[in-house]
């Protein structure tokens, strides 16, 4: 089931935000489907592409160098810079080139020296969080900062990042046949977090559950802007809401308005490392942009993994 779980979750984050981004233009759910099923091909955004980049990184590495992991988000940016990149990755990616500097020290000069709290490096996390799920919670989360801060150093953005990674990371251990713990699922990430902001966003995930709040209400609550803290805990609300159908939790994402393609991404990397790539749209996954390359990369992003573990 592992290998499946590995699938589910790249194909899945693809899949989220290509539909995701179709949902910008057709936000209404009927309409949308009828989109879907007319459409020759879902076409995915920065969000896969930078995940497509950090999986071969790993693959190529066999671990997270932090450079050698920013020249390949940086090479993916230049070979497709359509895909709806934010200005903060090529303002890194300038940086770098320009004055010879490191990818972190570059990030941390954006916005007055602040870095980025958006959602960029929690949107692409789930090769690292797959790679690394077996780890102690400390070095998981060293891990996942590693990615992050390549384009967002801010606090919050690397916070973001790394429960988003963690989140995909639980989901992955549990077994989808049996009942899902949604208390201890999400108590786990609020104790997991660092950043006041996120842990306070995380334990109103929390209360929503719980109350059984409409979805439309926990969205305005939650958020769903580009900032991490405003979008991620959204995210984990549309899995938690619906954590036994992908489609459901897909919808819930993008359908609620806000960074549409990247709550698709987000929830729906959790919902594959869950479910599996058996419990994804088929007639969805045949008209993914790229399936076979992202289905090989998985493939051999879960063989790296095992030799990884051996190694460790």
């Amino acid at each position: 089931m592992e290998k499946e779980k590995f699938l589910g979750s790249l194909i899945g984050c693809a899949v989220g935000d290509a539909i995701g981004e179709m949902a910008f233009l057709y936000p209404k759910k009927e309409l949308l489907c009828r989109k879907i099923e007319e459409a020759e091909k879902l076409i995915y955004t920065d969000d896969t592409a930078m995940a497509i980049a950090i999986a071969r990184s790993l693959i190529k590495e066999g671990d997270i160098h932090e450079e050698k992991l920013g020249m390949e988000l940086m090479e993916e940016f230049k070979k497709e810079p359509w895909r709806g990149y934010a200005s903060g990755p090529p303002a890194v990616f300038r940086m770098v080139i320009q004055e010879g500097i490191s990818f972190y020290e570059a990030a941390k000069r954006l916005y007055s020296g602040e870095g980025s709290y958006g959602n960029g490096a929690a949107m692409r996390i789930a090769p690292v969080s797959l790679f690394f799920h077996s780890l102690p919670s400390e070095k998981f989360y060293e891990k996942a900062m590693l990615s992050a801060r390549l384009t967002h150093a801010h606090p919050l953005g690397i916070d973001g990042a790394a429960v988003q990674a963690r989140a995909i990371a639980i989901a992955f251990e549990m077994d989808p046949e049996e009942e899902f713990p949604k208390k201890d699922f999400i108590e786990e990430l609020i104790l997991f977090s660092k950043t006041d902001k996120i842990k306070e966003k995380l334990i109103l995930v929390k209360e929503l559950i719980e109350k059984d709040v409409p979805e439309d209400v926990s969205a305005s609550l939650l958020g769903r802007s580009v900032a991490v803290h405003e979008s991620m805990p959204f995210a984990i609300y549309s899995f938690l809401k619906y954590p036994k159908s992908f489609k459901r939790c897909l919808l819930c994402a993008i359908l609620n308005g806000g960074d549409r393609d990247t709550l698709g991404a987000m929830a729906c990397s959790i919902s594959g490392a869950y479910l599996g790539i058996g419990r994804i749209p088929e007639k969805w996954m045949k008209k993914l942009e790229n399936f076979e390359l992202i289905k090989e990369l998985s493939e051999r992003l879960y063989e790296v993994h095992n030799e990884y573990c051996r190694i460790r």
